[in-house]
């Protein structure tokens, strides 16, 4: 089972968000929006997983408002997909937002029916009791309809 831990020190945050969203060309393919990712890691609040001392997935969280702190980003490797690491993470951040005050988070991710990795991980958000929102259909462009979900903690 994956150790979970938070991570505090800025270039550690960068080095795992690097190595994980890196693997993960199907979900992070553009070079400019991971590395905005990987540059952002580093000032946020930051959950890391591991497996025999080595990272396999991470998840960041970003303050957006006094009451609400937005999941900014999550990657775990695709071969620890399906086993519990994500939730673990979210578990971690969602207990960690809470006890910080938050009393919602959100979520963006791209809407359902455009691409099937994007639907699996609509999936996941909905799995978690994340509710949908909102759809801004040209926040990122029109091939990427932004779909927002949130959830009360």
């Amino acid at each position: 089972m994956a150790d979970i831990r938070k991570i505090e020190d800025a270039g550690e945050k960068r080095r795992i968000a690097r190595l994980v969203l890196e693997a993960l060309p199907d979900w992070f393919g553009v070079e400019a929006s991971r590395e905005r990712y990987i540059a952002d890691s580093a000032t946020q609040p930051c959950f890391a997983a591991f497996e025999d001392g080595a990272p396999i997935g991470f998840l960041c969280l970003k303050p957006t408002g006094d009451a609400t702190v937005e999941l900014a980003v999550m990657g775990v490797m695709a071969s620890r997909h399906r086993r519990g690491v994500g939730r673990r993470l979210f578990e971690a951040a969602r207990a960690d937002a809470k006890e910080a005050g938050f009393a919602f988070m959100q979520v963006k991710t791209v809407k359902m029916g455009a691409y099937e990795d994007y639907d699996r991980t609509n999936l996941f958000y909905k799995s978690l009791g994340f509710r949908e929102f909102e759809v801004f259909p040209l926040l990122w462009d029109e091939a990427n309809p932004c779909q927002i979900y949130v959830m009360a903690l």
